[in-house]
């Protein structure tokens, strides 16, 4: 038994609950169901007030407007033989005004068991307060759903932080920005794939069980599969699977879906988060940063309305042509250290040394020393948008070569706010070069990176099938919704992050 139904099956009733069933048990006597049927509601909140709040109050005299609502009971003033109450529903709060001579007193009397927290439904004719306020005078009262659990303290809500994650349900009754988040996330989902499906990009869906581990750097949730009696993996990236279909003639891909990282949580993470990752053949890392520039862009103005937001304590503006700058040049910048001239890995391991950056033995390698000194001293720097582009192979196993430099790799990195919030590459299609990459890293592996990929032959066949060039990109779908909602934390942005058993 869990521990939350070992509590449900314990605990003793508070007063006000047994006082709310008692009311449950009274409704029922009345030949009304206390937990509701079907209501016919015509009307919401939001829309009955935009329309109306600019009638005169005495212009309501002579109107006949009537409304059908259906809510949540927020707010209750009993004056007697007539009242005021307030109905909340998805679109926000209805003042409504119920009187035993509208209605009469056997549907008065039914409404004076309502409690905060029940659901009703109301019919009645639309007016406007002495005080300015749109009003619904109550004409038909129906009991749709008896709360046998009070609400929190109307002024403060859930308080507890942590209560307010663990009961979702509760914090979007009670706190609009909650609400206000919950529905602006599939507005921007839906966003994107508009965007992306305008530029003629297909969306697909992939497995969500694999039997490698491939497409990023990190630890599986690892599963069983009964019938065939093998460990499979929950995916930790989309890519593979989406390149395959570039080999097959789809060239223009997308997918937005969960993945999994047996990883910790804080404010930037969740074992369980939602990426997107687009492919678009004959493109390169060029391609991606105008795209995600003009993307990010189309969001802010179509769904938010504007370009300039405050995320995690810094004002950022999405408008105009972002910064663009590499990862050796960025490290240069702040400590003048110029690793693009360095060959010696001697010398970058004094570096690492002389500047107290740790190593582990798969980490005293060129690339990796690289990437050690841009966390410690870049990448809280990047406040305003920023591609930051030219990373290390070893830490790109996925990524072309820079035929420049063949020590560094055609990717790029957004960061906002000094994290980073996408990651594009201009796609690795020689499959040669593709198994050195992948025996690499199981070298890695065998020295300790717990995180390196297994080798995918399958994959590395179907490059030998030929893969046109392509530019492809990820993005951390619950980052973007966070900049664009600007919260603080990833858990304000799921519905039902992953949380600690309660102790």
């Amino acid at each position: 038994m869990s521990k939350l139904k070992s509590e449900l099956n314990s605990r003793e009733l508070t007063d006000q609950e047994i006082i709310r069933r008692e009311k449950a048990e009274k409704i029922r006597s009345l030949g009304i169901d206390p937990f509701g049927e079907k209501f016919e509601r015509t009307d919401y909140a939001a829309d009955i007030k935009e329309k109306y709040s600019d009638v005169e109050h005495d212009a309501f005299e002579s109107m006949e407007d009537t409304a059908c609502i259906a809510g949540r009971i927020m707010f209750i003033r009993k004056m007697g033989k007539a009242s005021f109450f307030s109905v909340q529903d998805k679109t926000g709060k209805m003042q409504v005004y119920i009187s035993i001579n509208d209605i009469g007193e056997e549907a008065y009397n039914l409404f004076k068991t309502a409690d905060l927290g029940d659901i009703v439904g109301v019919y009645g004719k639309i007016m406007k307060t002495r005080t300015g306020e749109v009003t619904i005078k109550c004409l038909k009262y129906t009991h749709l759903v008896k709360a046998l659990r009070p609400l929190p303290e109307k002024f403060h809500g859930l308080t507890d932080i942590e209560e307010r994650y663990r009961r979702r349900y509760v914090d979007l009754i009670m706190n609009e920005e909650s609400k206000k988040v919950a529905f602006m996330r599939p507005k921007i989902i839906r966003c994107i794939q508009n965007f992306l499906d305008s530029k003629g990009f297909t969306e697909v869906e992939t497995p969500i069980l694999t039997n490698l581990l491939s497409g990023a750097s990190a630890r599986p949730f690892i599963t069983h599969h009964n019938t065939q009696d093998i460990d499979m993996y929950l995916r930790i990236a989309l890519e593979l699977n989406l390149k395959r279909l570039l080999v097959g003639g789809m060239e223009e891909v997308y997918e937005i879906g969960r993945t999994f990282r047996n990883e910790g949580m804080d404010p930037q993470h969740n074992p369980e988060f939602t990426m997107m990752e687009v492919y678009l053949a004959y493109s390169d890392l060029e391609g991606m940063m105008n795209l995600t520039e003009e993307m990010y862009q189309k969001i802010a103005n179509d769904v938010c309305g504007k370009t300039k937001f405050h995320y995690l304590g810094h004002d950022i503006d999405l408008s105009g042509k972002w910064k663009r700058i590499s990862m050796t040049d960025a490290i240069k910048e702040i400590t003048g250290i110029d690793f693009k001239s360095i060959t010696d890995v001697k010398e970058c391991i004094r570096l690492a040394e002389e500047h107290g950056i740790e190593l582990e033995e798969h980490e005293k390698q060129y690339g990796h020393i690289i990437n050690k000194f841009f966390e410690k001293y870049v990448e809280e720097t990047l406040i305003e948008p920023t591609f930051l582009y030219g990373h290390p192979i070893e830490i790109s196993p996925l990524t072309k070569k820079d035929p420049e430099d063949p020590r560094f790799t055609q990717r790029f990195e957004l960061f906002i706010s000094g994290h980073e919030c996408a990651n594009a590459y201009t796609e690795l299609n020689d499959p040669i070069d593709q198994l050195e990459r992948f025996e690499a890293q199981l070298k890695e592996r065998e020295m300790g990176n717990d995180e390196a990929n297994d080798i995918d032959y399958d994959f590395v066949e179907a490059l030998e099938y030929g893969m046109p060039p392509a530019g492809g990109i990820g993005y951390g779908i619950d980052r973007l919704v966070m900049l664009f909602t600007e919260q603080e934390s990833i858990r304000d942005v799921l519905l039902f992050p992953t949380m600690k058993e309660r102790k």
